[in-house]
């Protein structure tokens, strides 16, 4: 019999933490996606286009862009912050080339700031291995506690 795995603590557990926030987000039952947070400052987000994504020409609508896009740099700088939640407080957007059906993944990376203000910025991967669009977020403490959020630490 195996014994289980020893329980989380420090920067590993926030990170599973953070993940199962992500996945208990009820935004999150729109899109087939998961948060994988391998280290202090990254992020990633593997989901998938289907034509639920689609406008009318075909392609993925820009809210699954900025939504994967926000979120991968949202919790690349929240990785970062073991007390609290983070809001986006301004988010830039450069659109690259359309989104057809498949996988995609949205990488997150902190910039800078570690105090009240992280800049943070994301890039998509499609499928081919092109960049479909990046964008560079604006990130500030809030006063709500991570501790105290659905998901969160099994909260």
């Amino acid at each position: 019999m195996t014994p289980p795995d020893p329980p989380l603590d420090g920067e590993a557990a926030h990170f599973r933490a953070l993940e199962a926030l992500y996945a208990a987000a009820p935004i999150n039952r729109l899109f087939d996606s998961r948060l994988e947070i391998p280290h202090a400052g990254v992020a990633r987000i593997h989901f998938t286009i289907d034509d639920r994504h689609f406008h009318a020409a075909g392609a993925a609508h820009g809210t699954a862009y900025f939504k994967m896009l926000d979120d991968a740099a949202f919790y690349a700088a929240n990785s970062l912050v073991t007390d609290r939640f983070l809001l986006t407080t301004a988010f830039n957007l450069l659109l690259t080339r359309p989104l057809g059906l498949g996988p995609v993944v949205a990488e997150g990376r902190w910039v800078s700031g570690r105090r009240r203000v992280f800049i943070a910025d994301a890039h998509l991967i499609d499928a081919t291995g092109e960049e479909a669009s990046r964008g560079t977020g604006t990130f500030m403490k809030s006063r709500i506690a991570l501790a105290t959020l659905p998901g969160y630490g099994g909260a």
